[in-house]
Formats: C-alpha cells, structure tokens, sequence
C-alpha cells in the first residue's frame, strides 16, 4: 500500500521560508515521478513543482520559478520542496503525489496535505 506523509507546513510571514516533506512508504522515489500541488478554497490543484525521470527533469509553475527548489533523498525515500522568499499568495494546503507510471501524466497516490500560511 503506497502512503505519502507530508510534513513542514506551518505560519510564516512573508519573505520567510518553509521545507516541506513528503515521505513515501510502499512507493520508490528514486527513478520515479513525484510532484507538489497546492489548492486554495474554490480552485482547482495547481502543480506548483514536480520531479520526472529520475530526478533529472524538474518543472515549476511560473509563480515560484527562483524562489522553491524540489528535491529529493533516495536514501530517506523523500521528497522536499524548499519554498524562499514566500509571498501571501503562497497560500494553501500543499500536496505531495506520485505517479505509477511516469510516462502517463496521472497522479496515482496523494497525501493528506500539510497547512501553509504566509501573512503580509
């Protein structure tokens, strides 16, 4: 049974920073695809950065292009987002997925989310 636990959420004030963690049990990370997506209230997800092919294709959606940093620890079976310089909008509830197969663009597995809040 494949279980992703994500952590690192928390209240932070703008500029500040957060590194969320996403721990996978029954699921390898290395040499797979696994992503961050975060949704507000009334919004679809939105892919806010995701890990292809082994870790060595990486995509961010524009908004946090310079300021998160998505990574990965074979050896902890994690994933992180390292999220700088946060800005209001940052918002939301964050997700870590995960892909069964990584050439079909379809997010298997999800977590239950972890709290991010950036005041002004």
């Amino acid at each position: 049974q494949v279980q992703l636990v994500e952590s690192g959420g928390g209240s932070v004030q703008a500029g500040g920073s957060l590194r969320l963690s996403c721990a996978a049990s029954g699921y390898t990370v290395s040499g797979n695809c696994l992503g961050w997506f975060r949704q507000v209230p009334g919004k679809e997800h939105e892919e806010v950065a995701s890990l292809d092919t082994g870790g060595t294709n990486t995509y961010y959606t524009d908004s946090v292009k310079g300021r998160f940093t998505i990574s990965q620890d074979n050896a902890k079976n994690t994933v992180y987002l390292q999220m700088n310089s946060l800005k209001p909008e940052d918002t939301a509830m964050y997700y870590c997925a995960a892909r069964k197969i990584c050439s079909l663009y379809l997010w298997n597995y999800w977590g239950q989310g972890t709290q991010v809040t950036v005041s002004p």
